[in-house]
């Protein structure tokens, strides 16, 4: 009698099956597997990249057509909206000093996610982890003293440090009870929240100093000059910030480790296919826990940047939804750090001219749409080829099943 049929047998050659949700906590939950599957066809278009480019174009212009006609209808006019944003954006040197401000946190948001979706953990709980990795960078920046670059480096490290273990808490949620990952991620968002809310309103933890006349803010001081990073140049003209050449360094070395190294293999081994990574001597558990681990370190590198680069004192909303932004970046980009280096310009780009919109009479919202637009314009062409292609494959395997019928009859 033939052994029976394990639910977590892939269905064909290289299928990319995990194991049943029933069969232990080191299973990929529901959520999980719908993430994958909904994202597969992005990675592997099946089609050529001239026709990719080519249907990607169609789909932008699509996306800017529909922009458009959305920017009528609210009573704006295009063509000032639009000349606006570029402007905005890269119409100056301070325009585009400020978009690459915008990008350098979106990099390395994007990176992490890179990282974490490469290994098929798809972690989107970056805007907590960012907020998480701010405050504990700001509570190093603000009770130690040293030499400034000391301070200013372990600022940032530390920020690092407790976003990885503000994820690491999914992780053994994920691999020890079984607990999906997108969802336990998205709610730890909300207690991230929460806890920087607490922590900047009590005097004995991060609430700014109480001055005598005055109201004391949710927020934490600011940080000291001397502790924050260094800027090239000089406004109003054009100025480099130090995280963005971090963001940079780090999207190079990533991209290299993904692709060159053996770690980057298993990774990508046990994001293509878990069940012949384990086979293959690959632990789930230590190589998709560390991959989120990593993930959320650089949504906390990306809160010390903001923190250390911009905003220079603790406040609940100073994750500005970068977190949110920076997996679009990642999806947009397909998982490639160096693509993700382009698309975090153009989405810095949109939020820098989006600041623009006020003086023009349009919404700002539109600009949230207008994101919108341009992941599923970037988005959809792959995943088009690659139904296309395994539709055209069905109907190839049908017409020779048909034709050996056939011959078999006669």
């Amino acid at each position: 009698m033939s052994a029976p049929t394990r639910p977590d047998t892939p269905s064909g050659p290289g299928a990319s099956v995990g194991p049943s949700a029933s069969s232990g906590p080191g299973v990929l939950g529901s959520a999980d597997r719908a993430v994958r599957a909904l994202l597969a066809p992005t990675r592997n278009s099946g089609g050529s990249p001239l026709a990719v480019a080519a249907l990607t174009v169609v789909t932008v212009a699509a996306a800017l057509g529909i922009t458009a006609l959305l920017v009528a209808a609210v009573g704006g006019a295009p063509g000032k909206v639009f000349s606006s944003m570029i402007d905005g954006s890269v119409g100056s040197s301070s325009s585009l000093s400020q978009t690459l401000l915008e990008a350098t946190p979106l990099l390395l948001v994007a990176v992490g996610a890179c990282v974490s979706s490469r290994a098929g953990v798809f972690n989107i709980g970056q805007e907590g982890q960012l907020l998480i990795g701010a405050a504990v960078g700001a509570y190093v920046g603000l009770r130690t003293q040293g030499p400034p670059a000391l301070v200013l480096t372990m600022t940032l490290v530390c920020s690092a440090l407790g976003g990885a273990l503000w994820a690491a808490i999914p992780a053994v949620m994920r691999y020890r009870r079984g607990v999906d990952v997108v969802v336990s991620t998205l709610l730890m968002i909300f207690l991230a929240e929460q806890l920087v809310s607490f922590v900047v309103s009590q005097p004995a933890l991060l609430q700014e100093t109480r001055v005598a006349g005055q109201v004391v803010a949710p927020q934490s001081d600011a940080l000291a000059p001397s502790f924050r990073l260094p800027m090239i140049g000089d406004y109003p003209g054009f100025t480099l910030g130090a995280g963005a050449i971090i963001a940079l360094a780090l999207a190079v070395v990533v991209s290299l480790l993904l692709s060159r190294s053996r770690w980057g293999f298993k990774v990508r081994m046990l994001g293509h296919n878990p069940l012949a990574a384990r086979h293959a001597g690959v632990r789930e558990a230590t190589f998709g826990g560390v991959a989120l681990a990593i993930s959320g370190a650089f949504s906390g590198l990306a809160g010390g940047v903001v923190l250390t680069g911009e905003v220079y004192r603790l406040q609940p909303g100073m994750s500005d939804n970068y977190g949110w932004d920076g997996l679009l970046v990642a999806l947009v980009a397909r998982d490639k750090p160096i693509a993700a280096v382009i698309t975090a310009l153009l989405f810095g780009a949109l939020r820098s001219g989006g600041g623009v919109l006020a003086s023009t009479g349009v919404p700002a919202y539109l600009i949230d749409i207008t994101q919108a637009l341009l992941v599923f314009a970037f988005v959809l062409p792959p995943g088009r080829l690659a139904l296309g292609g395994a539709a055209a494959g069905r109907r190839r395997q049908a017409a020779v099943a048909r034709a050996a019928v056939a011959g078999a009859a006669a």
